[in-house]
């Protein structure tokens, strides 16, 4: 069979090279051998875990075999569609989710040898549990599931790896069916895995664990709360249909399972105390963070910026220029904000699309965390270094007007190019919506560059400020 490509591209956007079939995904297995610590001969790239699970099936299917999910502790297992029970024929996988430690997992593989031991670590991210991956150099038939799903967000996309030795991967890989991985599925997996994503991955997997312990506390008080792993809690309440109908009204999502409830968790606080509040162990109404995010992928740069205006912490930015990075700290420093940016960029040629880019992310961050603008300030800011003056004038109306009145005489501080000061404002004041007015004097360019970003810093602490609930314009909208 000739895979002819079709005759145009697709009408859609980002369109490139999907009128050809998809070809290896060699390049997500590389990544993903990466992220998990493995060598890539290690990694077979998987529709997801149910994906895996389905070509263990096959294989067993083809040699005569069964599969078996055993329920016996400290192994839970997976669900009795996987399991033939009653069957003569003998086992050729045992499927298990594992949460103990890759000790547990190799005594277990030497236990149900030869058939292959299937370790289902989809939630591992979300876990204190080590990944049973370390077992795998010394056991030919232990065969680690990991996805993308819920730790990376891309559940939609299904995407996901089995981990084992490359033999037992050339049995799995011989399942797989013609163009397994779809080609927009693959691009969007290595978007996420990108190192520029890895520390916003990490902290939003970070707080939704704070999260789950937060919740289950609270919780503990009123009702059973039974091990979660990933953003779900397992809760049994004294009166099962009074807790769905009172989660109901209040429009929280739940899922019942037997006499229990699956209670989903979200990254935002605000929400999980509308969950609590419904099942009457709510706290006081909080203000809904002030947060924003952008992700800025073009062929120069990758980025992820993230912003929550009432949180003075984290501060993480990582754009490969350190002058740069030092003066973005700056400014959520005396913002009294948290940024988290991380950039990978084409920095072998210039800092210009660095620079300029992380601005416009950071811009569009802070343009989502203000939202419709209700109750702040609006306005704000001089600030002296030394002999150097700096003024920054700043209004959130959300009409952009850059002015930037002041001249550098040295090119370079370290690798940060002191011409695009003046850009990273208009940057900021076209993506943020905001009239940002900057004049600087002084001797020393370092001074004048660094005062600048602290005022511009300052001046944001003074408008993002929150002094009431209406919308500061006559006109009733910002």
């Amino acid at each position: 069979m000739i895979n002819l490509p079709a005759p145009f591209v697709p009408l859609v956007a980002g369109a490139d090279g999907l009128d050809r079939y998809p070809a290896d995904p060699t390049a997500l297995a590389a990544r993903m051998a990466q992220i998990y610590a493995v060598p890539v001969e290690q990694v077979l790239p998987v529709r997801g875990l149910s994906h895996g699970l389905e070509l263990v099936w096959r294989l067993a299917a083809r040699d005569g075999l069964t599969v078996t999910a055993p329920e016996a502790q400290p192994y839970i297992g997976l669900a009795a569609i996987y399991a033939r029970p009653g069957t003569e024929r003998e086992v050729g996988a045992v499927i298990i989710r594992a949460l103990g430690s890759p000790e547990a997992v190799a005594e277990m593989a030497e236990r149900v040898a030869p058939a292959l031991l299937v370790v289902d670590e989809g939630l591992i991210e979300f876990a204190d549990a080590p990944s049973a991956t370390e077992a795998i150099a010394g056991h030919a038939n232990l065969v680690v599931l990991r996805s993308l799903s819920l730790a990376y967000g891309l559940a939609g996309a299904r995407i996901g790896a089995a981990l084992a030795q490359p033999a037992t991967l050339a049995r799995l890989a011989a399942m797989l069916e013609p163009y397994a991985l779809p080609e927009p599925s693959v691009r969007l997996a290595l978007q996420a895995l990108d190192p520029s994503r890895m520390v916003e991955t990490g902290q939003r997997i970070a707080t939704v664990r704070a999260e789950r312990e937060r919740v289950a506390t609270a919780l503990g008080r009123a009702m059973t709360i039974e091990a979660g792993v990933g953003p779900v809690l397992m809760a049994r309440p004294v009166d099962l249909t009074a807790a769905v109908g009172a989660l109901e009204k209040f429009g929280v999502a739940v899922d019942v399972s037997g006499d229990r409830l699956r209670l989903p968790l979200s990254i935002r606080p605000e929400v999980n105390d509308r969950l609590l509040t419904a099942l009457g162990v709510g706290p006081a109404p909080r203000r809904a963070a002030r947060t924003g995010q952008a992700v800025r992928d073009t062929k120069e740069t990758r980025i992820v910026c993230t912003v929550d205006l009432d949180a003075p912490g984290p501060v993480a930015i990582h754009t490969g220029v350190g002058f740069f990075d030092h003066m973005l700290e700056q400014v959520a420093a005396h913002g009294g904000f948290s940024i988290r940016l991380a950039c990978e960029g084409d920095l072998h040629t210039d800092p210009h699309h660095t620079i300029e880019d992380s601005a416009i992310a950071l811009g569009q961050a802070l343009k989502q965390a203000l939202g419709e603008r209700r109750g702040i300030a609006r306005y704000g800011f001089v600030l002296p270094m030394d002999e150097a003056n700096a003024a920054v004038s700043i209004d959130l109306s959300g009409r952009p007007y850059p002015v930037f009145e002041g001249e550098f005489t040295t090119p370079f501080i370290g690798d940060y190019r002191t011409d695009l000061t003046a850009h990273v404002f208009r940057s900021l004041a076209e993506h943020l919506g905001a009239a940002i007015h900057v004049t600087v004097t002084g001797d020393d360019d370092h001074h004048k560059t660094e005062a600048v970003y602290k005022a511009f810093g300052r001046a944001l602490r003074q408008a993002i400020r929150v002094e009431g609930d209406a919308i500061p314009s006559t006109k009733g909208v910002l």
